[in-house]
């Protein structure tokens, strides 16, 4: 399989469930996410998100189509201090549970994936950015963490430019 980079955008943070959501969009089509496609994903991402635990209510999704019909939302939330939870849902993929083809009928698979090699890229940058304003400084910075984020553009290069 050869392998290119994807588009990635990074659109407005949302709140969810008394959750900051910043979030990343993933695709091989230089037109983005269709909008039926993010607001399918977006309606189930409350089912995705961990109970509070004290942990400032940070979150990080990566809504990915695929080159073929599938379209995939994964939901990394900090919590536990330095931990990610993950959540996913899948769409249009049969392979992994979807009763169907269409991208914007998302379901939850019950499987360990934390996300493919273009879903991965934000997790590098997150911990980073997580670090330096949450956990390094003297006081944790959410609205620094929540501000900082990669750079629209592509997947790669193969590293995190922060």
């Amino acid at each position: 399989m050869a392998f290119t980079e994807k588009y990635l955008w990074t659109p407005p943070p949302l709140t969810v469930g008394g959750r900051h959501i910043k979030r990343y969009h993933v695709s091989a089509d230089p037109a983005g996410i269709a909008p039926e496609v993010e607001k399918a994903a977006y309606a189930i991402l409350p089912e995705l998100l961990p109970e509070a635990d004290g942990t400032p209510p940070a979150t990080f999704v990566v809504l990915h189509r695929g080159g073929d019909d599938g379209a995939y939302l994964n939901a990394y939330s900090w919590v536990w201090d330095n931990v990610l939870h993950f959540g996913g849902a899948a769409a249009g993929q049969p392979v992994l549970g979807c009763p169907d083809r269409d991208p914007a009928h998302f379901v939850r698979p019950d499987l360990p994936w934390i996300g493919c090699v273009w879903e991965i890229t934000p997790i590098t940058h997150e911990r980073n950015a997580w670090v330096r304003h949450m956990l390094a400084p003297d006081a944790p910075d959410l609205d620094g963490y929540l501000a900082d984020s990669l750079p629209e553009g592509t997947t790669g290069p193969f590293g995190d430019p922060a």
